[in-house]
C-alpha cells in the first residue's frame, strides 16, 4: 500500500502506470510525490530507461544503477506483466478495474492489441481517469509513429529549427526535456479530470502528445507564424536587436544573459554598469529603435568592455543596479546553488542496495500538506505478489500466472 501521509493531497488515489521512457513514468512519479498509490507495470525485460547509460549522457564514471530513472520513477511500487501473453492482459484489464487513474504511453495500435484501450478499461470501471500519451497524437497519419521527445517534442515542433546561430547545425536538446514539460502538462489534465469525477461520478479519456508540448512550450513563436504565415529568422548573438536581451563572456571564460525584452526603463542603469554614461545622452542610442539600428555596434562595445571582468564582478554591479540578469551556470553550479538549496529543490532517498543518494523533489511546494519525494524507483517486479495479492489474487492464481509466463 501507499506510504504517504494521510495528508498528502493524492491519498487514496491508486494509479496504474503502463509506460516506458519518461513522460508517463514522469507524470505518475509526480502523483507518487502528492501521495498517490502508484503501480508499474513493465515488462519481465524491464523499463528500457532503467538500463540507459548515463555515460552516453556525457558523463564519466561509472554508476551503479540510473540516477535519471529514478528520478523517473521514484516512489512507486512495481509490478511484472508480460502483455504478450493472453494471461498478463487480462491482469492488466483486471488491475484496472481497481483503480482511480489509468495511464499509458503505448502508441494507439498497440493499446487495440493488448486490449487496453479507453473502451475496454472503461467498461469495468466507468470512474476511470485514462490518460493516453503518445509521441504525435491520435488521429492521422502518424499517430503509431514512435517518437521520443528529441524527435516530436524538439525537432518536429520546430524548437530545433529555432535554436542556435544561424549557419549552423541545430542544436539538440538534453534528454528528458520534453517529457519533463509534457509530464506537468498531463499532470494538470489528470487532476482536472479527477475533479470533474467529483461532481459527474463518472471518469473520462484524456490524450496529450510530445508534438502538442512542444507547439505549446514553441507557443510565442508558433502563435505568430499562425497569423503572419512565415518562420522567423535565426539570429546570431552579434545581431541581437535588442542588445540588452543578449548574452556575453566575461574575462573568466563565464557567459551570462541580459534578459530586459522590455528595454528602455533598464537602458540608463545599463549604461551605469559599463561606465557608459555617454550612451546615456547619445541620440542614436536613446530609444529601442536607435539601438536596433546600431546593435552591432553596441553588442561588439559590449562584448569588449565584458571581457574586462569575472562574472563575479559583473554580478555585483548588475545586482547594484537592479537589472536582470543571470549566470549562465555549468550543471555543477546548478547542484550547489544556494537559491536552489535554500528552496529545498533537492532531497534526499535512501536506495536499499546503494544506500542515501539527493534527488530533484517535488517542482510544487505546498504548504499545508505532505508533499515530496517518498522513496526510490522499485527494483523490476519488487511488488508483484504483494500488488497482486492485495487486487484480490489468490496464491494458488499467482502461481498459475507464472507458470503461465504472465509475471516473466
Amino acid at each position: 500500500m501507499s506510504t504517504a501521509s494521510p495528508d498528502a493531497p493524492l491519498a487514496g488515489i491508486r494509479v496504474l502506470e503502463v509506460g516506458n521512457w519518461l513522460a508517463v513514468p514522469a507524470t505518475a512519479a509526480l502523483m507518487a510525490d502528492l501521495g498517490a498509490d502508484v503501480v508499474k507495470v513493465e515488462p519481465p525485460s524491464g523499463d528500457p530507461w532503467r538500463n540507459f547509460r548515463m555515460e552516453s549522457m556525457g558523463y564519466s564514471g561509472s554508476f551503479p544503477i540510473n540516477y535519471p530513472y529514478e528520478l523517473d520513477n521514484r516512489g512507486k511500487r512495481g509490478l511484472i506483466l508480460d502483455l504478450e501473453q493472453p494471461e498478463g492482459r487480462a491482469t492488466a484489464l483486471r488491475l484496472a478495474t481497481q483503480c482511480d487513474v489509468f495511464m499509458t504511453n503505448l502508441i494507439p495500435s498497440r493499446r487495440e492489441r493488448y486490449g487496453l484501450t479507453y473502451r475496454a478499461v472503461s467498461e469495468g470501471n466507468s470512474r476511470v481517469v485514462y490518460l493516453g500519451f503518445s509521441g504525435y497524437g491520435t488521429e492521422g497519419p502518424d499517430k503509431d509513429r514512435l517518437g521520443f521527445d528529441y524527435a516530436a517534442f524538439w525537432a518536429r515542433s520546430g524548437i530545433m529549427g529555432l535554436v542556435g546561430e544561424p549557419d549552423t547545425a541545430p542544436a539538440l536538446q538534453r534528454a528528458g526535456m520534453g517529457d519533463h514539460s509534457t509530464a506537468g502538462l498531463l499532470l494538470s489534465g489528470v487532476l482536472a479530470a479527477l475533479f470533474q469525477r467529483e461532481r459527474s461520478g463518472s471518469g473520462q479519456e484524456i490524450n496529450g502528445s510530445l508534438l502538442n508540448t512542444g507547439i505549446w512550450v514553441l507557443g510565442s513563436d508558433v502563435q505568430a507564424a499562425l497569423v503572419a504565415r512565415q518562420a522567423p529568422a535565426r539570429r546570431a548573438r552579434t545581431e541581437a536587436v535588442n542588445p540588452i536581451w543578449n548574452s556575453y563572456r566575461s574575462s573568466d571564460g563565464s557567459w551570462l544573459l541580459l534578459v530586459m525584452p522590455t528595454p528602455d526603463p533598464y537602458w540608463p542603469r545599463m549604461c551605469t554598469v559599463l561606465d557608459k554614461p555617454e550612451w546615456g545622452a547619445d541620440p542614436r542610442f536613446a530609444t529601442l529603435a536607435g539601438r536596433a539600428e546600431h546593435s552591432r555596434e553596441i553588442i561588439a562595445e559590449m562584448d569588449a568592455i565584458f571581457a574586462t571582468a569575472t562574472r563575479d564582478e559583473w554580478a555585483q554591479r548588475l545586482d547594484a543596479q537592479g537589472v536582470i540578469w543571470a549566470p549562465a551556470q555549468s550543471i555543477d553550479a546548478v547542484i550547489t546553488d544556494p537559491q536552489a538549496a535554500a528552496n529545498h529543490f533537492f532531497t534526499t532517498v535512501v536506495h536499499p542496495t546503494h544506500g542515501p543518494y539527493q534527488i530533484i523533489d517535488t517542482p510544487i511546494k505546498f504548504g499545508g500538506a505532505s508533499v515530496g519525494a517518498r522513496g526510490p524507483a522499485p527494483e523490476l517486479g519488487q511488488h508483484t505478489e504483494e500488488v497482486l495479492l492485495e487486487a484480490g489474487y489468490t496464491w494458488e492464481e499467482i502461481t498459475a500466472l507464472r507458470e503461465h509466463g504472465a509475471l516473466g
